[in-house]
C-alpha cells in the first residue's frame, strides 16, 4: 500500500479495542498486528525519505559550502506531515487491508 495515498487520520484517534479486535478476539494480538504493520510502514517510509535524500548529499568536507538546501528542507517537511506509521497501520487494519496469521493458532487446529 502506498503510504502516502492512504486516507488515515493526521493526529491521533480514539479507537474502541474491543470493538477492534473483533477478527482475533484478542486485544493484545490486534495490538501485536498492528505494531508490527506500524514497524514496516515505518521502515518503507525511512527507506524512501533516505534515498530522496540521498540525491542531496553532499561528499565534501568544505565547511564554507555548507547551505541550505530549499528542495531537503520541502521533502523532509512533507515526510514530516504524513500520518505517522501506527495510525497508517491501524486504519489498515480497520479497513482489512493487513494479512496476518498465527501459527500457533494453526498448528493446535490440526
Amino acid at each position: 500500500m502506498d503510504y502516502r495515498k492512504t486516507n488515515a487520520p493526521s493526529n491521533t484517534v480514539t479507537r474502541d479495542m474491543m470493538k477492534l479486535s473483533g477478527d482475533t478476539g484478542n486485544v493484545y494480538e490486534t495490538v501485536a498486528i498492528i505494531g508490527k504493520r506500524a514497524n514496516q510502514i515505518s521502515v518503507e517510509m525511512k527507506q524512501d525519505l533516505e534515498k530522496k535524500l540521498q540525491e542531496f548529499a553532499s561528499y565534501n568536507d568544505n565547511l564554507e559550502e555548507v547551505f541550505e538546501n530549499r528542495e531537503q528542507i520541502e521533502i523532509s517537511r512533507y515526510y514530516e506531515k504524513l500520518p505517522k506509521p501506527t495510525l497508517i497501520a491501524a486504519k489498515e487494519y480497520e479497513d482489512r487491508k493487513v494479512y496476518y496469521k498465527n501459527p500457533a493458532k494453526e498448528k493446535n487446529n490440526l
